[in-house]
């Protein structure tokens, strides 16, 4: 793998993934809900008893959130580049929903091998995340494709 195509995932995932959160960080504070994924991801870390102080917690929430983000990136990237899919408006849409399903179900899964579930509104979490995947897709495919 050339280190073109290396730089061209890498900034497509922490692309996708920021504009991915910040638009779960608005809806959130627009809901006035818990909806920003790092955020659960340090509730499931510590609801996982982890031996680990909170901030690095935090920080694994974070470098989750990102790793998940540059898997999916890798995912289309495969799709793309072996012409499964081509690179376009409509493939990134459909790669956005394939996403959210994935999402919505790993944290379905998520939450429950947790013993206390956050205080959350689910629907609305689970609406926000699909949303969201759209939007991880689309922001993925343009910067995947200002590298070609």
């Amino acid at each position: 793998m050339s280190f073109n195509i290396i730089l061209q995932i890498l900034t497509a995932s922490i692309a996708a993934t920021s504009v991915m959160t910040l638009f779960s960080y608005a809806i959130s504070a627009s809901a006035r809900e818990l909806y920003k994924e790092p955020v659960l991801l340090t509730y499931i870390l510590t609801a996982l008893r982890l031996k680990i102080s909170k901030n690095l917690k935090t920080i694994y929430g974070w470098l989750l959130h990102y790793l998940i983000g540059l898997c999916f990136v890798i995912g289309y990237h495969f799709l793309w580049w072996n012409e499964f899919l081509e690179i376009s408006w409509a493939a990134s849409i459909l790669l956005g929903v394939l996403s959210g399903i994935i999402g919505i179900i790993s944290w379905i899964i998520l939450f429950e091998i947790i013993p206390q579930k956050p205080n959350i509104d689910y629907k609305g979490y689970y609406t926000q995340l699909f949303v969201a995947h759209i939007i991880f897709g689309v922001t993925a495919f343009l910067i995947y494709k200002l590298f070609l």
